[in-house]
């Protein structure tokens, strides 16, 4: 909760809000017993384990600064973003990333007793797929999925792990960690001309890594349907022919039609969708071991109803999107653009 700044979208009304969502909507531990395990006792990520992705450096100088921001109150870290800290900066950011760490321990754990292992969900902030290795960027810290990732390799032996990144931007920082890893495959569909102007159709990866990169740009006013088509088309073939042990999903919610931050009409429905679809892909593909991580969403209400939907999809319980979304704010989507950018990824990575 330390972790603000007034007035900027990124602020400490995001994860409370979820939760209070989730609570009025009964999807918590407390209604739902066994079906929802809530993890209220772990280590924050140690420096070992986030200088698996970022310059020590960068990790140790951020420390130093937290005393700067205790006597200003607040620091900007990053113009681009802009990314502010306060003086409890680093330690949240370091709790963060730690429980995105004990997810995917309790996931694989899991996965050893039973075949369909419960899927984990990180709601945490400030979120991480723009901190790039050498700092942090675009209101992101720590690269909360990339640490998970490195760790899931490293802890569980867990060699292949397949990123989705759903958020309305491109996630440029898990983009680079990954750059030249044959072992990490990373897909973004993220809409076209958004922040930071990263993730066009040819970064495909480097040296060993090439092609197991994919980004796919969409256009603006892309949504529902595209989203179907790029899921079936691109991420389905993409996984299989990858093979992964472990599917970890940066959850940006600020592609919502109602985001203040972006242009693109997911709706609630859209988010249940994906999340349903990606629970049974890492059934089929990993023994069920998937975990979410929190990265956009800033419209209050959309964001939090579309993490309830998430929510939803991964207990098995039907959406409640209807109840939320309005199909008379919607237009029509640029069906010939998408289906082009569909066609352009398929040639470029052969699927």
């Amino acid at each position: 909760m330390g972790h603000n700044q007034e007035s900027h979208p990124e602020s400490h009304f995001r994860v409370p809000a979820i939760v209070n969502a989730l609570e009025e909507m009964q999807l918590t531990y407390k209604f739902r017993g066994s079906e929802v395990i809530e993890l209220q006792h772990f280590e924050p990520a140690s420096v070992d384990d986030i200088a698996s992705v970022h310059a020590k450096a960068y990790v140790s100088g951020l420390e130093k600064v937290m005393d700067q921001a205790v006597e200003k109150g607040l620091i900007f870290v990053d113009g681009s973003g802009p990314t502010y800290a306060t003086a409890t900066t680093f330690q949240e950011s370091i709790i963060a990333a730690g429980a995105g760490l004990a997810l995917v321990d309790s996931v694989v754990a899991a996965s050893k007793i039973k075949r369909d292992a419960p899927t984990g969900f990180a709601l945490i902030r400030p979120p991480g797929h723009h901190a790039v290795p050498q700092g942090p960027m675009g209101f992101c810290i720590f690269g909360n999925v990339a640490i998970a990732a490195r760790y899931a390799q490293r802890v569980h032996g867990l060699k292949r792990v397949f990123i989705i990144d759903f958020d309305v931007h491109h996630g440029n920082g898990t983009n680079d960690a990954f750059y030249t890893d044959p072992d990490v495959f990373f897909l973004s569909f993220h809409q076209d001309g958004s922040y930071p102007g990263t993730g066009k159709f040819d970064e495909v990866g480097s040296g060993d890594g090439e092609g197991t990169t994919l980004n796919l740009p969409l256009p603006g006013g892309s949504g529902d349907t595209a989203i179907r088509t790029v899921f079936d088309e691109v991420i389905v073939p993409c996984a299989q022919r990858f093979q992964p042990d472990i599917i970890l999903v940066s959850a940006g919610y600020d592609g919502h039609v109602l985001d203040p931050l972006a242009n693109l009409q997911y709706t609630t429905g859209t988010y249940y969708m994906l999340a349903s679809s990606i629970k049974q892909l890492a059934k089929d593909l990993c023994g069920g071991r998937c975990v979410f991580f929190l990265e956009g969403g800033y419209n209050l209400k959309s964001l939090s109803y579309s993490v309830a939907d998430t929510f939803r999809a991964l207990l098995g319980d039907p959406s409640l999107a209807s109840e939320f979304d309005d199909p008379n704010i919607l237009y029509e989507e640029p069906s010939t653009k998408v289906k082009q950018a569909i066609q352009r990824i398929k040639h470029i990575h052969s699927l």
